[in-house]
């Protein structure tokens, strides 16, 4: 059996429609916090169980009988973050599975300024400290946060923000394909992988342009210092801690953390990556 956690989020759902159409049902089963949300899944056959990264006593029963586990990494921060992935690797060791696959970020890092770049790191280095067959995705920046930014220039023209860099801005849709082949074709992608990214990186400067393009109208690229745009996400109603975060990413980004592409998603797609255009495309669609 394929058991995938966090089933019902973004990215996991995706990989778990893309198994469905590679394997039969019964063998997938996935561990989310909230079975009533899986029910969609329950009733296409795949096996639905609680699981609960901060309850490892949980994951007990979520991974029972996995022969493959994949770790959908926790949206928590700090040593929490680092806490529940561990707890959730070890939980599928403990459980028999024979291979453990773990969404990372291209961008993992022990010294990178974005917090969770340490965290992916040190999951990555527990990986292969256990001694089983184990795949950590290093998945390109997801190309759907641009929605943060970009959102507010379709509506205000200008795309405020601090200094940043360029960005391989990666589509879920491709990085679900590519864990669904790697949970289904043996031994690809084994170990920590080439980071799994879109074919070019971009700044915001340019995505201001394309959104221009895309929207019909001018958007402007407006630089902003770190700390008066903290202050204005605040005063905007974000919390304090979260604006922090976030102008993680902007140093990350402007010091080269995720400016860098791979031919390895083209590879295993046997296509051109999703660029970033479709992506605005369905940001200003939506309104």
């Amino acid at each position: 059996m394929i058991v995938v956690t966090g089933a019902t989020g973004q990215l996991g759902s995706q990989i778990v429609d893309r198994l469905l159409a590679r394997v039969p049902a019964e063998t997938v089963g996935v561990s989310v916090r909230d079975p009533a949300a899986a029910t969609a899944l329950a009733q296409r056959g795949v096996r639905v169980r609680a699981g609960d990264f901060t309850d490892p006593a949980s994951l007990r029963h979520a991974f029972e009988g996995a022969e493959q586990v994949l770790v959908v990494s926790a949206s928590l921060r700090g040593d929490g973050a680092v806490a529940a992935n561990l707890a959730a690797v070890d939980a599928a060791r403990a459980a028999g599975a024979g291979r453990i696959l773990y969404t990372s970020h291209q961008a993992a890092s022990r010294e990178s300024l974005f917090a969770p770049q340490p965290v992916h790191a040190a999951v990555q280095e527990h990986l292969a400290s256990l001694g089983v067959a184990f795949t950590a995705l290093r998945n390109g920046f997801y190309a759907s946060t641009l929605a943060f930014s970009a959102g507010d220039a379709l509506r205000t023209g200008r795309l405020v923000a601090p200094a940043d860099g360029p960005v391989s801005w990666t589509a879920h849709a491709d990085l679900a394909e590519a864990a669904a082949l790697a949970l289904t074709t043996d031994s690809l992608l084994d170990g920590v992988t080439a980071p799994l990214t879109a074919a070019e990186a971009l700044d915001l400067e340019a995505v201001a342009a394309l959104l221009g393009e895309v929207a019909g109208r001018e958007v402007t690229r407006v630089v902003v210092d770190d700390e008066e745009w903290a202050a204005a996400a605040v005063e905007a109603g974000m919390p304090t801690a979260a604006a922090e975060f976030t102008l993680g990413l902007y140093r990350a980004s402007r010091a080269g953390e995720f400016a860098v592409t791979d031919p390895t998603l083209e590879g295993l797609l046997g296509r051109r990556p999703t660029s970033v255009r479709p992506v605005l495309e369905a940001l200003a669609a939506r309104g």
